[in-house]
């Protein structure tokens, strides 16, 4: 865990693919360079960690919760991720995490892919991430919940249709 927040963000670039792949817990088993460029984390840093290393305190509870959720029924899911690097800044991308299955149809493994966070989607999801948070302080993750489907119904979409509508939201 960082030491101190900064109020400094790393620039993720438009070229940037940031990749890494977790066990069923989300320990970290296999990360690309550019995420631990990133992060500013070493390999060894990292390896056999929990993600949850990188969580940036501005991330709403509710975001992980649904995450986690999905992934475990196997279902995938992009979200914006707002991470916290070693030193204390942060850095915002699109993750596409991904069940990764056995020939057998057995649990593999996750997989996340990240890229740059567009400017349009910063200008939608940093404000209700902000909302979630506030919700999630006064009235727990149930309240969260219910911003988030209510955020959701304003885009004419609903928990169903979270992926697409992230996607949808980083590409206008």
């Amino acid at each position: 865990m960082a030491a101190e927040l900064l109020d400094k963000e790393v620039e993720v670039k438009s070229v940037d693919i940031v990749v890494s792949r977790s066990n069923d817990k989300g320990d970290i088993t296999y990360a690309n360079q550019i995420f631990f460029k990133l992060s500013g984390y070493s390999q060894a840093e990292l390896m056999n960690q929990p993600h949850s290393i990188l969580r940036h305190p501005d991330m709403p509870k509710i975001i992980f919760k649904f995450l986690w959720d999905n992934i475990q029924a196997g279902k995938d899911v992009v979200a914006f991720v707002k991470n916290l690097t070693k030193n204390g800044e942060y850095y915002w991308v699109m993750a596409n995490v991904k069940v990764a299955k056995n020939p057998d149809g057995s649990f593999r493994n996750y997989v996340s892919t990240r890229r740059k966070m567009s400017s349009n989607a910063r200008h939608i999801i940093e404000p209700l991430y902000k909302e979630l948070l506030q919700a999630e302080q006064d009235g727990g993750i149930a309240a969260s919940l219910t911003k988030l489907t209510d955020f959701l119904q304003t885009q004419s979409a609903s928990l169903d249709t979270f992926n697409e509508t992230m996607k949808k939201i980083q590409d206008n």
